[in-house]
């Protein structure tokens, strides 16, 4: 038994080691996200090589496999935090040594040279010099599905790397009622006509102000800034690195008010989530979200179903006038309401309002369903991409670089990613709805008061990091699997209030 614990202890040590790794190559990258000279880039880059390179010798090697094997046939003396450390770890290793180095290696250098085509083709909005590096991609991926094993549909693979346990069958029932129900919804709003004046949000809104709106927004929310930092960067993104060491940032602009304002509450949602974890996973790899869905629905619960709600922005439009009198004076609650949540079809994921935005994500899921199973060729992307976008949004991209070649994901490999985008918004919606059960949420939104919302979601959802999986987590607060239901109810009755639809 003793060569039993001894295996434990050499797994934990190492457990322990790759987490003060991944600690250390967040801080570079967060160092040059948030204002590190670019000059320094190569030495970065180089530092980055080293300690991932270091991290895979510690996991790849004959001793981790053995201990592997017998920690693995041991399951049952282990408890439940060994037991999933375990299994996540041998997860893992078996992704990294299924495939064969060489090929691992000239995918990693097609990878880059990809991302580099890729942003030159955006900007000269050319889809035919992407078109050869996109396709070897996904001849890579559909090689790696197969040295790696699956069962049913080859993209169930890809779409488990980020959200364990989801199947295409699961997908396509979430997105099937997804079509059936907001597609017509849009229909009507497009037919209402119903003009909602934004002018204001382009009003000059000073930087300093914005951020000081961002800090006592984070605080109201229930993010702990003395375990944490807000700073700026190009784009907004959340990273924790430990329970006591959370990062985000927002990106301002001094006429577009909304967007760092709502990209803070949205950050500020997988930020509380990363502050919650209980204490006896921090230092492993389970002190982090679940899957990329969970993690979404967090953020997606505080910007959307609460700060964008009509209840928190009538308590909260007073206290930003009292920031930016001048700018806000003539705007009504109502005014207030309906611009941050006016609905207008666009052809950029990125900007898309509440209903639209998984519209954009289906779209995407469709598509790379039909490229990993062949019933879409790489060379028909524009015309299947503007085919969709047409059918589903009801506008027509004038190029490529606002259409298909608009976001980075393919060029990077990332096959199933974007279909957890729109899982958050789902998985948010149905949270709210059981919360609802336990919690007044409008009298609680009405006064800005989130000490209840987010003291729920800390028990319920942060507490357990990764420890329960997605589909297991979402039951055991629920009652039930994920069900589209809830967000298909919470967006028609939102916009049917709001647009006045029969």
């Amino acid at each position: 038994m003793q060569n039993f614990n001894d295996v434990i202890e050499r797994f934990r040590e190492t457990e322990s080691k790759l987490k003060s790794l991944s600690y250390a190559t967040s801080m570079l990258f967060w160092d040059a996200s948030t204002g590190a000279p670019k000059s320094g880039a190569d030495a970065r880059s180089q530092a980055v090589g080293v300690l991932s390179g270091l991290g895979y010798q510690m996991l790849v090697n004959q001793q981790m496999a053995s201990d592997l094997d017998t920690l693995m046939a041991n399951l049952d003396a282990l408890d439940e935090m060994n037991r999933v450390l375990v299994k996540d770890t041998k997860k893992e290793y078996d992704k990294l040594t299924k495939i064969p180095m060489d090929d691992y290696q000239k995918y990693n250098m097609l990878i880059s040279k990809s991302s580099m085509v890729w942003e030159d083709a955006k900007a000269d909005s050319d889809f035919e010099s992407f078109k050869p590096y996109l396709t070897q991609v996904i001849d890579y991926l559909l090689k790696f599905a197969d040295y790696r094993g699956y069962e049913g549909h080859p993209y169930n693979l890809y779409i488990g790397d980020y959200e364990d346990g989801m199947t295409v069958e699961q997908l396509n029932v979430f997105f099937d009622e997804l079509r059936e129900r907001i597609v017509p919804l849009l229909k009507k709003i497009s037919d209402k006509n119903k003009v909602i004046d934004t002018e204001f949000l382009s009003r000059k809104f000073e930087v300093n102000l914005q951020d000081q709106v961002s800090r006592e927004l984070l605080t109201q929310m229930g993010f702990d800034l003395e375990k944490g930092q807000l700073k700026e960067s190009v784009h907004p993104f959340t990273m924790g690195v430990d329970i006591d060491d959370v990062r985000l940032t927002t990106h301002y602009y001094e006429d577009d008010f909304a967007s760092a304002l709502f990209s803070t509450a949205h950050e500020g949602g997988h930020a509380i989530y990363e502050q919650n974890f209980d204490r006896k996973l921090q230092g492993t790899s389970l002190a982090s979200g679940t899957s990329n869905g969970i993690h979404e629905s967090q953020s997606r619960i505080y910007e959307n179903n609460f700060c964008k709600s009509e209840a928190f922005l009538n308590y909260f439009l007073p206290k930003l006038k009292s920031v930016f009198p001048e700018q806000l004076s003539d705007v009504t609650t109502k005014h207030f309401y309906e611009a941050i949540n006016r609905v207008e079809p666009s052809l950029i994921r990125i900007e898309a309002d509440e209903l639209t935005y998984s519209l954009h994500i289906m779209i995407r899921y469709e598509i790379e369903l039909g490229l990993i199973d062949g019933s879409i060729k790489v060379a028909d992307l524009p015309k299947v991409w503007n085919e969709k976008v047409k059918a589903y949004l009801g506008i027509t991209p004038p190029d490529d670089r606002r259409g298909v070649l608009q976001d980075v994901h393919w060029s990077e490999g990332l096959f199933g990613y974007f279909p957890t985008y729109a899982l958050g918004s789902a998985y948010a919606a149905q949270l709210a709805h059981y919360m609802s059960k336990e919690i007044n949420l409008e009298a609680c939104l009405s006064k800005g008061d989130f000490k209840e919302i987010t003291k729920w979601l800390n028990e319920k959802v942060h507490v357990h990091g990764a420890l329960v999986k997605p589909n297991a987590l979402i039951e055991k607060i629920t009652g039930e699997r994920l069900n589209s239901k809830y967000y298909c109810d919470y967006l028609e009755a939102k916009y049917a209030k709001l647009y006045e639809l029969d």
